[in-house]
């Protein structure tokens, strides 16, 4: 299971991370889109280094040798243009697409890809998709890449969400437009760990 960040600078945010480590999370992506280059360095050094190998960086990859981070995210946009500067097997690289036809042309250099939206989104307001996603994952020829399901994913539609294909699931909304982030992600672990 991962979580994104939220795009916004919140309240206590480090500690809720901090805190969202300590009860499990695997992966963080880091998505900060407004975030210059300074303000992501001073972001990232107050996460305890011993979670770093843990990170994903969304922007300013040419931090990720400073802080020891091996795992790099591209858009739909940047994939295509900056990949190749990048080599394996010292990172691991994520990507987003929209729909089941990029997803299946993706190279093999992407570990796993975010689809989305899922559900209507929780953080985007009129953030839906145009089809029905667990109809388009029945057209999924892509076995080597990982699929990650991102998008109004909650508790409630977890089950639902990994019955249907996705191989693991990606939280934003459901914890950072929570009162209680991390009671909704111990929630949301619970439930992933059935599969």
């Amino acid at each position: 299971m991962i979580v994104i960040s939220n795009p916004e600078e919140i309240m206590n945010e480090i500690n809720i991370i901090h805190a969202l480590f300590e009860n499990g999370m695997e992966l963080f992506h880091i998505r900060k889109p407004d975030y210059s280059k300074d303000k992501m360095q001073s972001f990232i050094s107050k996460i305890n280094s011993k979670y770093h190998s843990k990170l994903v960086l969304h922007h300013y990859h040419d931090l990720a040798e400073e802080f020891q981070i091996k795992r790099l995210h591209f858009t739909e946009k940047d994939r295509l243009t900056i990949l190749g500067r990048f080599l394996k097997p010292v990172r691991y690289f994520s990507t987003s697409v929209h729909s089941i036809t990029d997803f299946n042309d993706l190279p093999n250099d992407f570990d796993y890809a975010f689809l989305s939206p899922i559900y209507p989104s929780i953080s985007k307001e009129n953030y839906v998709s145009t089809k029905n996603a667990f109809e388009e994952i029945k057209k999924r020829t892509n076995w080597h890449t990982k699929l990650i399901a991102l998008g109004g994913i909650s508790a409630e539609n977890i089950e639902k969400t990994v019955h249907n294909g996705f191989d693991d699931i990606a939280l934003l909304g459901t914890i950072w437009n929570s009162k209680n982030p991390i009671e909704n992600f111990k929630k949301c672990q619970q439930i992933i760990r059935l599969f």
